[in-house]
């Protein structure tokens, strides 16, 4: 993927239940949740490389690249 893509994740889609699977996926630890493995994960776009693999783990498919 491009510079010009912001990974984002969708709040309304995304459950915050539980842990988010693309923690793991995520080679640049780009990735975290607040609470103990529950509540919305954010993504650290400093640390973000635009690999696109947290979008192929997101079972939900909250997780989107979206141009900016």
């Amino acid at each position: 993927m491009s510079k010009n893509v912001r990974i984002t994740i969708d709040e309304n889609i995304c459950p915050a239940n539980h842990p988010c699977p693309s923690i793991r996926a995520c080679k640049e630890k780009a990735i975290k949740q607040k609470y103990v493995f529950t509540g919305l994960p954010e993504i650290d776009q400093e640390k973000c490389t635009q690999c696109g693999k947290c979008i192929r783990y997101c079972p939900m498919g909250a997780i989107k690249a979206l141009k900016e």
